[in-house]
């Protein structure tokens, strides 16, 4: 066991820069002890190799991190039983339902995602220049199509995104908003299940409830693939689209270059994703057994954190990390959707939103930068993602 002082972890809530801490730390120690917001120790590890054998060992659990008198990276602000959500969800035989629901191929989905994205560009650009693009773009380009996959009107998506302030921060202590929020959230949910007029993935859901085979579900259990999928979905989809932005306009030979060939979008977004520093945190497992990792012992019970933005930068495999190239071979091996067993089932589902986005703010305002200096940008502090309060822009 190391007997030096545990480095305090997160290093930075900027997103417009890697913090200096990540190349030092893969450089001389990719397995570093830090110590968390809710002041426990952890193991932080920094190098693609590591991270991704972390997350492709079983022996690194993602549900034990939840379990009483572990250690943590900060207080909860969702039940328990909820952080392992993805394999809640197949453990009750849902798994086929949220599938299908994710999938960006389903009818009617891209055209919806095209209009929205347009008529939102119409909406600022009536307006005027400057315009806030995460509260007038990507936040609401998210939440409806959340709304449109479950199956519920999109006026309740402000309600429903009131809620993602609380219910992803970063404490050290209990938050008291984030039961109320939960508990208005899932009796919001569970009305839905009851509203014929419900569509989507909800609608189905609610369809099941008179199939035998699935007698075993209770309501609250199904509104909480409905809340989960929500805020999971929509703080996921709009810090990632919110931040590549920032990345897009940090690179103006990259946003020259796309304007000029939007072909090129699909391609830039698998790079904006590797460089977009949008997780706040790392992810988060808990050695099940003693385990050997790079040069440390990690013992059974001890927190471990995957450090993404350490992995996606890594020299050893993105040669050349901090240029965006669109060629790169293995553009789509970063680590910003997870790994192993809990790969981020909605993949596609979040490009092809970045994708659209992108061409139509690209194509409808080729001349987007910054309406301020990029140091001006406010960054939230303690919360999971790295999101700027306001992206102010021109165009």
């Amino acid at each position: 066991m190391l007997t030096e002082t545990p480095l305090d972890f997160p290093f930075s809530w900027r997103g417009d820069r890697l913090p200096p801490e990540v190349e030092e730390l893969r450089a001389d120690r990719p397995v570093r002890r830090v110590r968390t917001i809710a002041g426990d120790e952890a193991w932080l590890v920094s190098s693609y190799a590591l991270c991704k054998q972390v997350l492709e060992d079983p022996r690194f659990s993602l549900k034990d991190t939840s379990a009483p008198g572990v250690p943590r990276q900060y207080a909860l602000t969702i039940p328990p039983e909820v952080v392992n959500n993805m394999g809640n969800i197949t453990g009750a035989g849902l798994r086929k339902a949220v599938l299908k629901a994710l999938n960006p191929k389903s009818p009617g989905l891209v055209e919806w995602m095209r209009s929205c994205a347009g008529e939102l560009v119409d909406g600022l650009m009536r307006e005027g220049a400057p315009a806030d693009l995460r509260a007038g773009f990507a936040d609401p380009y998210s939440a409806g199509m959340h709304c449109r996959i479950l199956g519920i009107p999109a006026s309740d998506a402000p309600r429903l995104m009131r809620s993602l302030d609380i219910a992803f921060m970063n404490s050290a202590c209990p938050v008291a908003g984030a039961r109320l929020n939960w508990d208005r959230d899932i009796a919001f949910m569970t009305e839905r299940l009851d509203d014929p007029a419900t569509t989507g993935l909800m609608g189905e859901l609610a369809a099941l409830r008179a199939d035998p085979e699935y007698g075993h579900l209770t309501d609250e259990m199904l509104a909480t693939v409905g809340v989960t999928m929500f805020g999971a979905g929509v703080i996921s989809t709009s810090g990632f689209l919110t931040m590549a932005l920032v990345s897009l306009i940090q690179h103006p030979a990259l946003k020259a270059e796309l304007v000029a060939d939007p072909g090129k979008i699909p391609a830039a977004v698998d790079e904006l994703l590797r460089i977009n520093l949008s997780i706040g945190d790392g992810l988060p497992r808990l050695a099940t057994e003693d385990v050997r990792l790079g040069d440390v012992d990690v013992k059974a019970g001890e927190l471990v954190l995957v450090l993404v933005e350490g992995a996606n930068f890594d020299p050893a495999a993105f040669p050349d990390p901090h240029r965006v190239d669109l060629g790169r071979e293995n553009a789509t091996a970063h680590l910003s959707f997870g790994g192993g067993r809990h790969y981020c089932p909605a993949t596609a589902l979040g490009r092809g939103h970045a994708e659209i986005a992108l061409r139509t703010l690209l194509e409808r305002m080729p001349g987007l930068r910054l309406a301020v200096p990029i140091e001006q940008l406010v960054w939230r502090t303690g919360f999971m993602k790295r999101i700027p309060e306001r992206l102010p822009v021109m165009w």
